[in-house]
């Protein structure tokens, strides 16, 4: 087991700092047990952040390098959260409650992001114009400056990855508000920035409240742009206070995303997706396959092998199970939990069965049985508002038609999927589908390379993939005038 500190530290120009807004204890969802405390930064230490990163910005250390060089350095950043897996991940399971393979594949796919945006960073590149004989035109793609990042509590490590990389890649200065719940293991990106040569400012990184520390960092004039991966109600809060400072946003805001099973899907094949899809981190994750809408010739033998698959999983302490396989961990808190089992009785209530989970499990932690909902309709609360936890509602339909209203009749839209094995029928899903991102026969595919981002309440923006590039930086133009003379022939 990682060695444990008492106090885990703010990091704010290159210097680890307490916080002057005290101290909050990070709880163990495993045991139930406080694990550590972390420095709560206040307003004040958000603008020390700012200025740092605004520094370094305008002294041009990181544009004034080839962005090759500028990309072996955040390339540099992946290969040390590699080589720090076996630290990292026991003390990621201890703060979040995922199991500890779960928190090793977080990790990886961390290191995967700064792999990936380290590549791209010599690629941004701009365009010439013709205006013909008398002008030469060309645009350039300059960095925001200072770049304002608030992570969620899901996914702590990988979410900071995702957007401090492509920040770094572009020649940004990033300031890193850590989620309260599981602030810990992002100390590692300072050890990181420091191991890859990044000056001091270039990366700060610091844990507050969202009312305290989350507002003074949305709201400071010299943050140029924000990222923001959340609620809807927060997000609503960001773009208000991102707006008084004309910041653009990134706002990736959550979803309710279905799944449809036509009546020629692969059962077996789906079965397993529904594992990953719903099952994996404990449901917490933005684009999990919250509901199921299964044709009705199929949706008995649907419900049989989803309850068989949620009964099969072992749960429990994330730190007693290392192995890939059939287990889940913790929710992130006994909040996170209750919400859940709460949701859960409130769609008993409205009509909905449970097939089997639904409840807190008796021991020490913050743990729900694996849940599986059937009759469920579409103007229940468990099929519109996001659980964010391991349950998953199943839906009937009977036309294609049918099923598409369904699966758009959210104020969501992140992702979608389709399962058939008709390519027509899985295209005409693919166009149909209002979501950012569709898998087809098979949940999750794709990967870094692949932009993912939201309509509707689920956001704006686009995070992943070169799309993501264009987030952190703004277009210049440059009009010369070489023809010997003034105005336009």
């Amino acid at each position: 087991m990682t060695d444990i500190k008492d106090l885990y530290l703010n990091y704010i120009d290159g210097q680890w700092t307490t916080g002057g807004a005290g101290t909050i204890d990070v709880i163990n969802p495993g045991t139930g047990e406080v694990l550590t405390k972390n420095a709560m930064a206040d307003a004040a230490d958000v603008a020390r952040a700012i200025e740092a990163a605004k520094r370094v910005h305008l002294s041009g250390a990181l544009t004034a390098m080839r962005p090759v060089e500028r990309g072996r350095m955040v390339q540099a950043m992946g290969r040390y959260l590699l080589k720090h897996v076996e630290t990292l991940a026991p003390l990621l399971t201890s703060e979040q409650g995922k199991p500890l393979w779960e928190a090793r594949i977080e990790i990886e796919g961390a290191a995967r992001y700064f792999e990936y945006y380290g590549n791209q960073a010599e690629t941004v590149e701009g365009r010439s114009i013709p205006l013909g004989a008398k002008y030469y035109d060309f645009t350039s793609y300059e960095p925001f400056g200072v770049s304002g990042q608030i992570i969620p509590w899901n996914y702590p490590v990988e979410m900071t990855a995702r957007s401090l990389s492509a920040g770094l890649a572009t020649g940004n200065a990033c300031v890193i508000k850590t989620p309260e719940m599981t602030p810990v293991t992002c100390y590692i990106y300072a050890h990181a920035a420091e191991a890859a040569g990044f000056p001091p400012g270039a990366v700060n990184i610091l844990c507050g409240y969202g009312h305290e520390a989350g507002a003074a960092l949305t709201a400071h004039p010299d943050v140029r742009q924000i990222v923001f991966t959340g609620s809807v109600a927060t997000g609503k809060t960001i773009a208000k206070a991102a707006a008084g400072i004309l910041a653009p946003c990134v706002l990736e805001l959550g979803g309710k995303s279905a799944a449809i099973v036509h009546a020629d899907a692969d059962i077996a094949g789906f079965t397993d997706n529904v594992r990953w899809g719903i099952y994996f981190n404990a449901g917490q994750v933005c684009s999990a396959m919250s509901r199921i809408i299964v044709h009705e010739d199929r949706h008995d033998e649907v419900v049989d092998n989803i309850t068989g698959l949620a009964k099969s999983l072992s749960v429990g302490p994330g730190l007693e199970r290392n192995a890939f396989g059939a287990n889940m961990g913790a929710m992130v808190s006994e909040g996170q939990r209750d919400r859940a089992v709460r949701m859960v009785a409130e769609a008993q209530a409205q009509g909905a069965t449970v097939a089997t989970g639904g409840r807190a499990l008796n021991i020490p932690g913050s743990f729900l049985e694996p849940t599986v909902l059937t009759g469920v309709t579409s103007d229940m609360t468990i099929a519109q508002e996001e659980v964010f936890g391991p349950v998953v509602s199943v839906l009937k339909f009977r036309t294609e038609e049918e099923a598409i209203a369904i699966a758009n009749g959210t104020d969501y839209g992140l992702v979608g999927g389709t399962f058939t094995a008709d390519i027509n029928r899985a295209m005409r899903d693919a166009q149909a589908i209002r979501a950012g991102q569709v898998f087809v026969n098979e949940w999750y595919a794709g990967g870094v390379e692949t932009p993912f981002g939201g309509y509707g309440q689920s956001g704006y923006g686009r995070e992943k993939g070169r799309e993501a590039l264009w987030n952190y930086v703004q277009t210049k133009n440059v009009a010369i005038s070489i023809g010997g003379g003034a105005g336009r022939s």
